[in-house]
């Protein structure tokens, strides 16, 4: 895949409070990837949505009011066409270099405590990869249903790689077992992580705790009576 990344940076620093930001505008073109992204120290503000063909705010709701201008989305466009013709003109001159490759590490967790039965969120998160290109896939008891999840976009990483989320909702029952992998240039075959659903019994550990404390008790009661009716023999 040819491929071409622009990233540029802005260092802003407030006179007032001596506070040093990071302003990021990212590209993202290839044959098949486009992506673009304005970021402010390490968080996404605004993406261009290709699909929905708009441009998206991603503050949260918590933070101060911004928007981007009129037209910030076709200008997205038009930016993501530039970078298709440097790159077509990039490879000319150097080429047909040859592209770094780093492979992705990845985890599966949930997105909060499993309960059989309570409907829930796998979460499988690919990180610390380049290029910023995978392919995700999810099964279910070795059923595939990669149809049933979402993909993010890709984020950078302060080392200049990438990394993704992958989300497949999902009811934990009994015996299930879940698996992510994925497939990236930099791997010689796809990395799987799995997950299965632990059945754990509700309060044993509570109940034992208490086991222990209640014969524990009862000893000390046998004890001390020992020696009081030992003490009242030898007067």
């Amino acid at each position: 895949m040819k491929l071409c990344l622009i990233l540029v940076c802005a260092a802003l620093i407030s006179a007032e409070t001596k506070v040093k930001h990071q302003d990021v505008a990212l590209y993202i073109c290839s044959d098949s990837e486009r992506e673009f992204i304005y970021g402010l120290d390490g968080e996404e503000m605004w993406h261009a949505d290709f699909s929905l063909e708009k441009g998206v705010m991603t503050l949260p709701q918590f933070a101060d009011p911004f928007t981007y201008e009129e037209g910030a989305y076709e200008s997205a466009v038009a930016n993501i066409e530039v970078c298709r013709n440097n790159l077509g003109l990039s490879i000319q001159v150097n080429k047909n270099p040859a592209i770094p490759k780093v492979a992705p590490q990845s985890s599966v967790y949930t997105k909060s405590s499993a309960q059989l039965g309570s409907k829930n969120t796998l979460i499988c998160h690919i990180t610390g990869f380049y290029p910023p290109h995978v392919e995700v896939s999810w099964t279910r008891n070795n059923v595939n249903v990669t149809n049933e999840a979402s993909l993010s976009r890709y984020y950078i990483n302060t080392d200049d790689t990438f990394n993704l989320i992958s989300h497949l909702s999902f009811t934990p029952e009994e015996g299930d077992i879940y698996s992510c992998s994925v497939q990236h240039t930099a791997l010689d075959r796809a990395l799987t992580k799995t997950w299965d659903v632990q059945v754990s019994l509700p309060g044993v550990g509570a109940s034992v705790f208490c086991g222990v404390g209640l014969a524990g008790g009862l000893l000390g009661v046998a004890v001390g009576t020992f020696f009081l009716i030992k003490g009242n023999n030898c007067n």
